[in-house]
Parts: C-alpha cells; sequence; structure tokens
C-alpha cells in the first residue's frame, strides 16, 4: 500500500473529521484521480515532439499517455481537427498515490525560488489545478536525454464539495500551499 494512502487513512481522515465535524468516515473528502496534461503545438509541424512528450509523460506517470486530437479547426493556429495536439494521462488508485507523494515531497521542492504552490487555485467544487513550466523537475527525467523544455497541467479531483475543504486536505496531505 502507498505511504500517502496509509497516512490519509491514520491521519488525515481524523483531522478533517474533527474539523468539519462529519458524522461519517465516508464524508471525510478524498483524492479521485490526478490528470497530468501536455499541449505540445509543435506536433504540427514535427510528430517527433509528440512522441518525446509521450515517452516523457508515461516515464513520469507510470502509464501510458493517450494522445489527444484537436476538436476544432482553427486557421490561425494552423490546426485541423483531428490532429494530434498532445497527451494526457488519468492516474487513479494506488498510481494516484505514488504520483501524488513524488510530486509534493520530491518534484515541487526542486523548482528554483520555490515558495509554495497557490492557495486560490481551486475551481469551486474541490478540485486543484496547478501549472508546471519544466518537465526535469521529476526526477525520472534525464537532462540530457530531452529535446525541449515542456511544461504540464496537473489537476487533482477531489470528492470535497467546497474548495475550504479540498484545501485542508491537500494541505494535510503534504501540499505546500504558499504563506
Amino acid at each position: 500500500m502507498a505511504r500517502l494512502k496509509t497516512a490519509y487513512k491514520e491521519k488525515v481522515v481524523p483531522a478533517l473529521m474533527e474539523k468539519f465535524q462529519y458524522k461519517s468516515i465516508m464524508q471525510a473528502p478524498k483524492l479521485e484521480k490526478i490528470v497530468l496534461n501536455m499541449g505540445v503545438g509543435e506536433a504540427k509541424e514535427n510528430q517527433k515532439f509528440l512522441d518525446s512528450a509521450v515517452e516523457e509523460m508515461a516515464i513520469i506517470a507510470g502509464q501510458r499517455p493517450v494522445v489527444t486530437k484537436a476538436k476544432k479547426s482553427i486557421s490561425n493556429f494552423k490546426l485541423r481537427e483531428g490532429m494530434s495536439v498532445g497527451c494526457k494521462v488519468t492516474l487513479r488508485g494506488e498510481h494516484m498515490y505514488e504520483f501524488f507523494d513524488k510530486l509534493v515531497n520530491i518534484a515541487l521542492p526542486r523548482v528554483r525560488d520555490f515558495r509554495g504552490v497557490s492557495k486560490t487555485a481551486f475551481d469551486g467544487r474541490g478540485n486543484y489545478a496547478l501549472g508546471i513550466k519544466e518537465q526535469l523537475i521529476f526526477p525520472e527525467i534525464n537532462y540530457d536525454k530531452i529535446d525541449k523544455i515542456r511544461g504540464m497541467d496537473i489537476v487533482i479531483t477531489t470528492t470535497a464539495e467546497t474548495d475550504e475543504e479540498a484545501r485542508e486536505l491537500l494541505k494535510l496531505m503534504g501540499m505546500p500551499f504558499s504563506k
């Protein structure tokens, strides 16, 4: 069992129960899924960029990503419907807890001038979005093998009803929010 999942059950749930006065442990919010998304705009000129992005994301997430296609044609971006424009991967269960643990304890502290993540990036329904400027912060990525520095979006979906509940959940699980 993932280290973070055990910590969630033993420490986080009782703390949430106390703070929000839940009657049942099933009311305590929990992580539902984590979605990693990488937009690769250069893929329309050169397919190799997309292939390397897919490879890097597979290494980071520990499972194979899905290639995303353009839904509409946009002439200003020289984009046609159905063109490959990025990749995404959805993590659930053990993979999700392992990735969250790695993100919070290893990757985020490696960001240059890191002062914590934004407290306001919640969507109003208890989900949290986070943007990363470079994939190099993950220890699995070999600096010499990358062709281009790419960012990615990380969306953490929780079962929390409100942003306050979600913020408390993530804080108790070790998310380094800025002061």
